[in-house]
């Protein structure tokens, strides 16, 4: 059932966005009188799973999800239809058109992708507002994982700025840590300062990708096998209060002390239906407790009186701006991805993912929230992605057609196919390392 759901969300999601990214260039086209052959969602290999002609135009769903196509005439495209282009132009083809129609035209599959992430942000502004958590909530400090005290950090430091900036919102950390060079924490009253690797990224991916630092969270039982010691002493959603008399607030001293008190049997008070219950729990040999540890919800964090989350709410048109502005800062973010995916001495490159990189954001769990803030993202990609001036994508044709109005040449239909075939080629490349990296990672990085 959670394959299911994951599915359905990705397909949902991707053809979503391949059918208005679509829509962009077919709207322009037919503005200006060009023909288009064919409008598909996926590829239509040597057959098509629907299809049908309307006016002069086939309207069909391709049976290979990895994307969608418009066939507008005249038009050096992935059809490298090169019989039509032997015969003389047309006025209804797209190279007997104006450059700047012409332009307008390849614009705007990407000019759609960035007014719909615009749009879903705005609309999710409205009706979700932003739930964050205040960096001074956490009194107590971070939790780190094991590749973050590699790098310096400690569980308990208290992150104060990131490259010179201070740190409001808890939520914008993760992101940020990335791409930082310098982070100052305040680590038992004492300032620290932190200097992270230009390969952060590859260092991060080499791991079990799990966040840097987070915050602290109680030890909660998640599922006891019944092969543990401590089958009978805890409960599925029991929290661990103190061991031996000792406040164990949080789930890594919980962990910690165990480690501390290999094969002993320690008195434990647990939370268990809201009710502080004693019990007697074994440790084993490798220092651990025989359960499986759960995360809580932010309800639950906050009824244990742990943090206290933030919520702002947003009028409708307050939403604009707002929405707005979170949409330039993810492109701003996406950018920097980019940068450090091209740039060999991050190794962010490694991180490059294809459609099963894709599949595996979406939750297990449909939630609409998280369905809008991933398309939305995904959109975002999509857009830049295509503006890379790489023949075969609209940034390449965008290339071409401001050298011919620049210049006042227009580029040969011979040197055009060329270009596509080399753009293909570079694709194509592209599609093999990303899609290899899932596989890799899948195989190695379990």
């Amino acid at each position: 059932m959670e394959i299911l759901i994951k599915l359905s969300q990705f397909l949902l999601s991707l053809s979503l966005l391949i059918i208005l990214h679509e829509l962009g260039h077919f709207i322009p086209a037919k503005m200006f009188k060009t023909r288009v052959e064919k409008f598909y969602l996926f590829f239509d290999i040597k057959y098509s799973l629907l299809k049908k002609k309307i006016g002069e135009t086939e309207y069909g769903i391709g049976w290979l999800p990895l994307g969608g196509y418009v066939k507008i005439s005249g038009m050096i495209d992935e059809s490298m239809d090169k019989e039509q282009m032997k015969l003389p132009p047309q006025p209804w083809e797209f190279r007997s058109k104006p450059a700047w129609q012409r332009l307008i035209i390849m614009l705007g599959g990407v000019t759609v992708n960035f007014i719909l992430a615009f749009v879903i942000y705005i609309g999710m502004t409205f009706f979700y507002g932003d739930l964050y958590l205040n960096n001074s909530e956490l009194k107590d400090g971070v939790v780190v994982s094991e590749i973050g005290e590699k790098l310096g950090f400690k569980t308990g430091d208290k992150i104060l700025s990131i490259d010179g900036e201070k740190v409001i919102r808890f939520n914008d950390v993760h992101g940020k840590l990335f791409f930082a060079k310098n982070v100052v924490v305040d680590r038992d009253g004492a300032i620290k300062n932190i200097a992270l690797p230009i390969d952060l990224i590859n260092t991060v991916l080499g791991g079990k990708q799990r966040p840097l630092v987070h915050w602290r969270e109680p030890f909660v039982v998640g599922q006891v096998p019944d092969s543990s010691a401590n089958q009978t002493a805890l409960k599925p959603k029991d929290v661990i209060k103190s061991l031996n008399g000792i406040e164990t607030k949080y789930a890594d001293q919980v962990i910690s002390f165990a480690q501390e008190n290999k094969n002993k049997t320690l008195q434990a008070v647990v939370l268990r239906n809201e009710k502080e219950i004693p019990v007697n729990i074994v440790i084993n040999e490798d220092g651990k407790l025989g359960v499986f540890v759960a995360s809580l919800d932010i309800e639950s964090l906050e009824k244990l009186g742990l943090y206290k989350f933030s919520k702002l709410e947003y009028g409708f048109f307050e939403s604009f701006s707002v929405g707005i502005e979170k949409g330039k800062e993810q492109i701003e973010g996406y950018g920097k991805q980019l940068k450090a995916i091209f740039n060999p001495k991050t190794g962010a490159y490694k991180g490059v993912g294809g459609f099963a990189a894709i599949y595996n954001i979406f939750p297990k769990t449909w939630s609409w929230e998280a369905f809008w803030n991933i398309t939305a993202l995904l959109s975002i990609m999509l857009g830049v992605m295509n503006l890379l001036p790489i023949p075969a994508l609209d940034g390449g044709h965008v290339m071409f057609l401001i050298y011919e109005m620049v210049t006042r040449r227009k580029p040969s239909d011979k040197f055009m196919e060329n270009a596509q075939m080399v753009g293909f080629v570079l694709l194509i490349a592209l599609l093999l390392f990303a899609n290899g990296n899932d596989i890799y990672k899948a195989i190695f990085h379990k």
